[in-house]
């Protein structure tokens, strides 16, 4: 599986948990897809509204054994391989997920299904791990509605949380990625950091509460927070974007990087779960915090 993408990320749990929520078609019906069947070592099958391309399954497995999972998974009209791989860490596992026929350009262009793959792996691992973690789970992209909208609750003051959503140097923290914010309307939002060249922009701001972001073509992102029993609700939506060719890519990237969020202010100690993600075509840096 030369150029394939790869993703690292440590689980909290031991590798018998995982390979179990990996290849148990009940588990894989929590984390990853509307529907599963598995049947080792014959079938492997996920599908439903959560799945791109997910109107049938589509995987053939290829290989299983105690610490590897692969499987072709077809994908606009290219039989795609995909693998799992564990290891054990202490009481944690790494995970390694490697997907081939994955194009950073397709990502940024959208010509095609598979430049999801990265943010649809990223959604996928942070569910498996808050799965593993006992906690709610992000909301899966519903690959079939022009609807992205999702909420979830934080263990943390809204003050906190609204700081963590606006400060560059603690969003660059748990997003894992250089982010430059102006927290003002006007103001620029920057992926990558100002440095970078291109910016979205800040259109509505209501302090402590509420801003929206505008990203030009993938449309408008806004986030709101509400104090909801002493922690904090916070909504997310996406909306003025082509509603015939919905940024289910962007969309899916954005609500992985909430799972780190949350984690961020719940846990004492906290560390990212992932450890690097490789991606063909994409700048070193870029590929390092991706995920």
């Amino acid at each position: 599986m030369s150029e394939s993408l790869k993703m690292h990320a440590r689980l909290a749990a031991p590798i018998e948990a995982v390979r179990r929520a990996i290849t148990d078609a009940a588990e894989l019906r929590v984390w990853l897809a509307e529907h599963a069947e598995v049947e080792l070592p014959r079938r492997y099958e996920f599908w439903g509204r959560y799945t791109p391309e997910g109107e049938a399954p589509h995987q053939r497995l290829l290989h299983v054994d105690d610490d590897t999972l692969r499987f072709a998974w077809l994908l606009d009209g290219v039989e795609t391989t995909t693998e799992f791989s564990l290891r054990a860490d202490g009481e944690s596992t790494v995970v390694t997920l490697s997907q081939s026929h994955f194009s950073f350009e397709e990502a940024i262009s959208g010509t095609s299904i598979r430049g999801v793959l990265q943010t649809f792996w990223s959604l996928a691992i942070a569910n498996l791990a808050a799965h593993l973690e006992g906690q709610a789970l992000l909301p899966k992209t519903d690959f079939t509605s022009a609807e992205l909208r999702g909420e979830m609750v934080i263990n943390a003051p809204m003050a906190k949380v609204y700081q963590s959503l606006t400060d560059s140097e603690q969003a660059s923290a748990w997003f894992g990625y250089p982010i430059g914010i102006e927290p003002w309307v006007g103001g620029r939002y920057a992926m990558g950091g100002f440095e970078a060249g291109y910016a979205a922009k800040v259109i509505d701001l209501d302090p402590g509460r509420k801003m929206s972001v505008d990203w030009g073509p993938t449309g408008v992102t806004t986030w709101e927070l509400a104090e909801s029993d002493g922690k904090t609700k916070l909504t997310f939506v996406q909306s003025g974007f082509d509603e015939s060719n919905p940024p289910y890519g962007a969309w899916t990237g954005s609500v992985s990087g909430l799972a780190e969020l949350r984690r961020y202010h719940e846990m004492q100690d906290w560390q990212s779960i992932w450890l690097s993600v490789e991606m063909p075509g994409a700048q070193p840096e870029t590929a390092a915090a991706a995920g």
